[in-house]
């Protein structure tokens, strides 16, 4: 099929580190060979690799080449979600010493060193799309879900789980649903 899978390796998966899958061993791109796909890994915190692999890979898909994988590295630094407590399983300022940086950062910094950005211009970015988003989440806000008034909240809870797990029952009493 033409298609582009990405493996987003962020070296953790909810409480457990990608050493278990077998990221040790091999890399996740390279276990797509065993499978006869073209695989890329790269530097996922740099847009301009992610960028240039996604290009190299649509450009395979829209010539019925098939299937690409790229696994892109990357730093899950926050939690899985909000029943997630990483500081269970790993050190709190491990995402501090990933040495790959914050990509907007990096990308930022490129732009900046060609003279095509400026600290103006990205302070100015940011607050333009702050604004896109505030205004977007209160348009949604306004027209609810599906043309409906806004959903109660207990909705969130319903069709989760077959059976409901106690992590859930916790998080429907703290909302108090």
């Amino acid at each position: 099929a033409p298609v582009i899978l990405n493996i987003v390796n962020n070296q953790w998966a909810i409480s457990s580190f990608m050493g278990i899958a077998g990221g040790l061993e091999t890399t996740f791109a390279s276990k797509a060979v065993g499978y006869g796909l073209p695989a890329l890994r790269v530097d996922g915190n740099d847009f301009l690799a992610v960028w240039a692999a996604t290009a190299w890979a649509e450009e395979r898909a829209r010539t019925n080449q098939g299937a690409t994988v790229i696994e892109m590295v990357t730093y899950r630094g926050a939690p899985h979600s909000t029943s997630d407590d990483p500081s269970r399983y790993r050190p709190g300022d491990e995402h501090e010493k990933w040495p790959l940086g914050d990509p907007l950062e990096r990308l930022k910094q490129h732009l900046i060193g060609l003279g095509e950005w400026s600290e103006d211009q990205h302070a100015a970015a940011e607050a333009e799309a702050a604004m896109e988003v505030r205004a977007a989440g209160k348009e949604s806000e306004a027209i609810g879900t599906l043309g409906q008034s806004r959903p109660s909240v207990k909705t969130m809870f319903e069709d989760v789980y077959s059976t409901e797990d106690w992590r859930l029952v916790e998080q429907r009493r703290e909302v108090g649903v």
